[in-house]
């Protein structure tokens, strides 16, 4: 393997460097959203028993003390509890927004890795068909086929090599997304249990 990719040419280090970057990012990401997993799974419905008791002290202390982004977003609601409907529902969007955001740290990155990876490989791939069509002509087209063979093989090795930076980033990318979309839908479902249990409170 060291020795395919020292025949890769200088795009394999920038290559390898996004190889790097991806499987960190991705690592960072699945492990913060397993994190968070557990520490919102209950904040909602607690909330939710709370607020229909009237113990809207008790709400905001479990939303609080959660430490996750439905906690974060129900907390902000607290905040605004005593203001009107359309306030309400204005904080809690935006709030839901921002954990969002938040949530989709650093998937921009991954995506630009797996546009780039390709690239990179295809322009070594590039540079080393150009030396070696330089290396014929300075031979005066007096070459056989094995060395002919042996240039090109050598020049597509970054293309390879991109692809295969390439294809996992973008399932992971894709993994993640949807783990993004699917805390979003759970924020949103936790802000509608939040506004019902206060309508009911009123």
């Amino acid at each position: 393997m060291i020795g395919f990719i020292s025949k890769g040419g200088v795009l394999v280090i920038p290559i390898l460097f996004c190889s790097v970057l991806a499987f960190a990012i991705f690592c960072e990401r699945f492990i913060r959203f397993a994190v968070l997993a557990r520490r919102g799974r209950l904040v909602a419905d607690q909330v939710d028993e709370m607020l229909k008791k009237g113990d809207q002290g008790g709400a905001r202390q479990a939303a609080e003390l959660s430490q996750s982004p439905m906690g974060r977003v129900l907390t902000k609601g607290m905040e605004v509890v005593n203001q009107d409907r359309e306030t309400l529902e204005t904080v809690l969007e935006h709030a839901i927004e921002e954990e969002v955001s938040r949530l989709s740290r650093y998937l921009q990155a991954l995506a630009t890795i797996a546009n780039i990876a390709p690239l990179l490989g295809l322009l070594g791939t590039v540079i080393g068909m150009i030396k070696a069509f330089m290396v014929i002509q300075q031979m005066g087209g007096k070459v056989n086929a094995a060395v002919l063979a042996g240039g090109i093989w050598e020049a597509m090795l970054t293309t390879a090599f991109g692809l295969a930076v390439a294809l996992p980033t973008m399932v992971g990318h894709s993994y993640l997304s949807s783990r993004v979309d699917k805390y979003e839908a759970q924020l949103q479902g936790g802000a509608v249990m939040f506004l019902k249990a206060m309508a009911k409170g009123r």
